[in-house]
């Protein structure tokens, strides 16, 4: 089982910053692909960004491009989502999920039903 637990979300204002963390706890941590997903009210949960599982290779949303950047630290079993320029359309529960079978080194994926596991996920809330 693996147990996903998000933090750092918040209100802000717009064109401020805030870095989401994810701590993983169940399985060797680098043997995760990790992504980030958000759901505004009323919408479909949609993908943010993602990263394989050594790191190296990373993508996010066309929204989210040169904004948001996603990255991870093995050694403390967690995966970050560095948020800068926020604006009221990033307002959403943001969330991170893991994908822990058969996936290469370099690999990431974009689609929910690709992620094995959720957390809870945290409130972000963008004023303008």
């Amino acid at each position: 089982q693996v147990q996903l637990v998000e933090s750092g979300g918040g209100l802000v204002q717009a064109g401020g910053s805030l870095r989401l963390s994810c701590a993983a706890s169940g399985r060797p941590f680098s043997s995760y692909v990790m992504g980030w997903f958000r759901q505004a009210p009323g919408k479909e949960r949609e993908f943010v960004a993602a990263i394989s599982r050594s790191g190296s290779n990373t993508g996010g949303a066309d929204s989210v491009k040169g904004r948001f950047t996603i990255s991870r630290d093995n050694a403390k079993n967690t995966v970050y989502l560095q948020m800068n320029s926020l604006k009221p359309e990033d307002t959403a529960v943001y969330y991170c999920a893991a994908r822990v079978t058969g996936v290469g080194s370099n690999v990431y994926y974009s689609e929910l039903s690709a992620y094995d596991y959720w957390g809870q996920g945290t409130q972000v809330t963008v004023s303008s």
